[in-house]
């Protein structure tokens, strides 16, 4: 039993460590999910796991009946998907956001189950290329991927003069190597112009500073809000 101890110690604390890498990414990014959400998520899930396992074993022999090893963890994995909902989230401008710290709780969860079934090299490896893949992947992919993952999105809000045409200003935006993504037009009986919300795409490495003053400067604009997605 003591032997049983010692095991439980070890994985419960590679558990810990496994589970604060991907809450120590995600905290450096400012993001909902944290050290100590993750560091609970992998560690209960790993002495969850355990306990399926060894409680399987002993009352498999007590009762003479196979047993599931991994009901408890599959139940884990079940129930963690409450705790990853929560974190995804719907802007008032359509973006969703969360997704991968939704993702990065389910694999907290089954870096746990790992550990707890122990499988130490496969937690220790799945770990280790995740955070690479969650870090390196998205900047490798701007520099040398397509076109599209290059550019970044903004939203701009423009007050518009009603005597000169739209088709004339999307024309000026788009001279300003701004790509128009979509338009949402009302006009402003107050003011007597056009409110125009636009969202653009723009090289990533292009300041919004820089496009506030190129925008600013067009004749038919009167004002403009820029605000990046």
């Amino acid at each position: 039993m003591v032997g049983l101890d010692y095991v439980l110690i070890q994985k419960l604390l590679l558990s810990l460590v496994l589970g604060a890498a991907v809450g120590l990414e995600r905290e450096l990014k400012k993001k909902p999910l944290g050290l100590k959400t993750t560091i609970v998520i992998s560690v209960s899930s790993c002495l969850l796991t355990f306990v399926s396992i060894e409680a399987s074993n002993y009352y498999a022999v007590a009762y003479e009946k196979p047993m599931d090893p991994l009901r408890l963890a599959a139940q884990i994995i079940s129930g963690v998907g409450f705790l990853g909902a929560g974190a995804i989230l719907r802007r008032n401008n359509d973006v969703i956001s969360g997704l991968t710290t939704a993702a990065m709780i389910w694999a907290a969860a089954g870096i746990g189950i790992t550990v707890g079934a122990g499988f130490y090299t496969e937690a220790i490896l799945a770990t280790v290329i995740m955070l690479i893949s969650v870090e390196m992947l998205s900047p490798l992919l701007k520099k040398i991927g397509p076109k599209t993952l290059r550019q970044k999105e903004i939203r701009l809000k423009l007050e518009v003069k009603r005597d000169i045409s739209l088709k004339e200003t999307f024309q000026h935006v788009r001279d300003l190597d701004i790509t128009i993504q979509r338009v949402k037009i009302k006009d402003d009986q107050a003011k007597e112009c056009r409110l125009v919300d636009l969202v653009v795409t723009i090289d990533q490495t292009r300041y919004t500073s820089d496009v506030y003053e190129d925008i600013k400067y067009l004749r038919e604009v009167n004002s403009i809000e820029i605000e990046l997605l």
